[in-house]
Order: structure tokens, then C-alpha cells, then sequence
């Protein structure tokens, strides 16, 4: 039995649909309430959160009526009771709050906080039951074995929210489980796609940042031009729909229209695309098992031209091969190359690293993991969290030596 439904054979529900959105000021979150505004009287906000964007919360908070609101910055409640002052909406802070509002009766729920902490209010509404659109990757990545069986467990359905794990989840539906032979996760390739490796290792941040077809956060960006971000979505994939690493390939596409495929044993390809625009797939969630109305632009495929695909380039991206070394390692490995990319993207940003030290900073925090004999199988939240923990200040304790190494 899988959390992640591989048929549309769940009843439509009739009437008003109770959503809570978790991290409701990012740009997953910023998505799915222009989407939620674009169905006024389908749908009632029973609880919304974010990190510290007071402001950009309580706007919200008063324009769809919530009932719940949490902020996870300690220092900015005082800022938000002032905000909602009058409004009779209810506030709270901290982690606590943020679990609260997850574990608040809803009929769907956005997992949109990044990071580490997204964990245990995923985890909160997962005991629930409910219907939860995840686009949180830690959730996967970190604890991913121990998250889906939870899910099992408590009757939870996991939609896939990211546009390429949707594209899988759109295109299995097309056969069983038992006749899938491969899935295939497309990448756009990045800004550096054709880049000589001795060009990307000196990128810049503001290079690293011009991602040619997303608009996306800044985190998610670097990722994505290191490829880091694919390998992060390999290790989604193998935990959402229990794959191997040899049933997940990455092929890479610079259009960027063909978001994901899956073969089947026949040898049948199933595709999903759609323009670039994250509302396609948070829409695709938020109206399961029906459709929803999208505002994304229509597909003029006449005026695109021609779709290229290219096999990635393990050389002049190692981190998309890490993951899979990661994801075949197991026990924890997987926790720790997300930590790791965290605290290399973080120094890069703070430019105390070269670009393509961010890789050899993951690599080498694995290897240190490894060799100390850490790995473990992971049967909590808590036991994911310390690996997270331990494998950051492992990756800050190698980052001096990685930063000094010149290439």
C-alpha cells in the first residue's frame, strides 16, 4: 500500500474544502493562495504560517478570513498580534504553533516550509490523516522511508507538489505499479548547462542565480544551477513511489515543457507538460481528483518549435551523482548530503566558496559520515533532525579545508 495514490479513485468531495497552507509567504505558498484567490466560495483558509514575513502573513490572514496563524520568528509575535489586532483571528509562535497549525482539522494541507523544520508539522499533519500536497523535500530526503510508512500508517495521501514528482504522479495513473519499468525526471540543465567546468567552478553568485526557464527562491536556484536540486529530486522520487536508483533516470531538457516521464514494461512512455509555472502543479493537488481551473499560460507547442533532450553530465555536475551515491548508501546518507548542500550553499552565498566547492564540500562531509561509522537506519523525526545537526557542523568543521583548496 502506497501514501501516494497511483489511481484518481478517491470520491470527489461536494462542498466547501478546509485548506491550511504552511509556509504561506514563500513562493510555493505565494502560488497556491493566487490559486486559492482565483476560486473565491471552493475553498474556506482554516490556518496559514511563515518564517518571519509578518506583513506579507497578516495580509493574508485578513484576506481569506483565517481562523489560525502562526509565525515561526519569536521576535516578530509581538508584530503580528499588532497586525491581526481587532480581526479575531487566533496567533501563535514558534515551532509549537507551527505544529499546531498543521495538526488543525483540514481537509488539505500545503507543506511548504523549507527545511529541516518543516519536518515535524509535516509529520503533525501526516498522524492527522489528511490530505497533504508536499513540497517540502526535507521531508523526503531526510526522513523519507520513516515518513511514507507514517503516512501508511495513519491513512495520510501524500500529492506530490513539485512539478517534476506531479508529472510522475500524473503519468503512473496511466498503469500499475507492477508494470513500471523506469521513471525518468527531466532538468532544465541550468544556467551553466554548457558550460566548461573550469568556467563553472569560478561562477559567480549573480550567474549562479539566472536560471533560463523558474522563477524561483534563491536556495532552490543555486541547487538547481549545480544540478544539487535534481539529485535532491532523485531521492524524492525514490521515497514517494518506492523506486530503486536504477529506476529513476534524469534526462536533461533546456524547454523545460516536459516535466516527467514514466515507462512502462510494453515500453509505453507517459509524459506530462505544461509551461514552466509552479500553479500547474500545486493546482493539479489542490482540485485532486478533479482539476481545477489553472492561470498558467496555455502550451503553444507550434511556437516552441522543438523539444531537445541530453543525457546529464555526472563530470560538470557531481553533485547530481552524489545523490544517487547517497540513495544507495541509505541509513541517513541522503540526511546528509541535504545538510551539507545547506551549508555550502550558505557559504557560497557568503563567498567563502567557490561555486564548484559546493559538491566537493557534500562529497566530502559523505565520505567523513561514512568513514566515522554513523550510518543508521532513521525511526523518527527526532533521529533525522540529529543527523541533520551533526552532518551541518561536520560540513562547517570541513569548510575551511574545501574553501582553501584551489582548483
Amino acid at each position: 500500500m502506497s501514501a501516494v495514490p497511483l489511481k484518481n479513485d478517491k470520491p470527489v468531495q461536494a462542498g466547501v474544502r478546509t485548506v491550511t497552507v504552511l509556509g504561506a509567504t514563500g513562493s510555493i505558498g505565494d502560488s497556491t493562495m493566487d490559486l486559492l484567490r482565483g476560486a473565491p466560495g471552493r475553498y474556506r483558509v482554516e490556518a496559514l504560517t511563515a518564517n518571519s514575513n509578518v506583513a506579507g502573513l497578516a495580509k493574508l490572514a485578513r484576506e481569506f478570513d483565517a481562523r489560525f496563524v502562526a509565525i515561526a520568528d519569536a521576535a516578530r509575535f509581538g508584530e503580528l498580534k499588532d497586525a491581526l489586532a481587532g480581526s479575531g483571528i487566533e496567533c501563535g509562535v514558534g515551532e509549537s504553533a507551527i505544529i499546531e497549525a498543521a495538526s488543525r482539522p483540514t481537509d488539505w494541507l500545503m507543506a511548504a516550509v523549507s527545511g529541516a523544520a518543516g519536518l515535524k508539522p509535516a509529520l503533525a499533519a501526516v498522524d492527522r490523516g489528511t490530505t497533504i500536497a508536499l513540497a517540502n523535500k526535507e521531508c523526503l530526503v531526510c526522513a523519507g522511508d520513516f515518513f511514507m510508512q507514517r503516512a501508511v500508517k495513519a491513512g495520510a495521501c501524500i500529492l506530490p507538489a513539485d512539478s517534476e514528482h506531479n508529472a510522475l504522479f500524473q503519468a503512473l495513473s496511466s498503469g500499475n505499479r507492477d508494470e513500471l519499468t523506469r521513471v525518468i525526471i527531466t532538468a532544465s540543465g541550468g544556467p551553466f548547462r554548457t558550460w566548461a567546468p573550469a568556467d563553472i567552478e569560478k561562477a559567480t553568485l549573480a550567474q549562479a542565480l539566472k536560471h533560463p526557464n523558474w522563477s524561483m527562491g534563491q536556495k532552490i536556484t543555486i541547487d538547481s544551477a549545480s544540478m544539487m536540486n535534481k539529485g535532491l529530486e532523485v531521492i524524492e522520487a525514490a521515497c514517494l513511489f518506492a523506486l530503486t536508483p536504477d529506476e529513476i533516470d534524469v534526462l536533461v531538457h533546456p524547454q523545460s515543457i516536459v516535466h516527467g516521464m514514466v515507462e512502462f514494461s510494453d515500453r509505453s512512455v507517459v509524459a506530462q507538460l505544461g509551461t514552466p509555472d509552479m500553479r500547474t502543479p500545486i493546482a493539479h493537488c489542490l482540485g485532486w481528483p478533479e482539476r481545477i481551473a489553472g492561470p498558467a499560460a496555455k502550451l503553444d507547442l507550434a511556437k516552441i518549435g522543438q523539444l531537445t533532450f541530453e543525457a546529464p553530465d555526472f563530470a560538470r555536475f557531481p553533485a547530481l551523482r552524489l545523490a544517487y551515491d547517497a540513495l544507495r548508501t541509505g541509513n541517513g546518507a541522503t540526511t546528509v548530503y541535504n545538510a551539507a548542500n545547506e551549508i555550502a550553499v550558505a557559504a557560497f552565498i557568503g563567498e567563502k566558496i567557490r561555486f564548484g566547492a559546493i559538491a566537493r564540500l557534500v562529497d566530502a562531509t559523505m565520505n567523513g559520515w561514512i568513514r566515522a561509522g554513523n550510518l543508521a537506519p532513521l525511526g523518527s523525526a527526532d533521529d533525522a533532525i540529529a543527523v541533520d545537526h551533526n552532518a551541518r557542523n561536520m560540513a562547517a568543521s570541513l569548510l575551511p579545508q574545501i574553501a582553501a583548496k584551489a582548483t
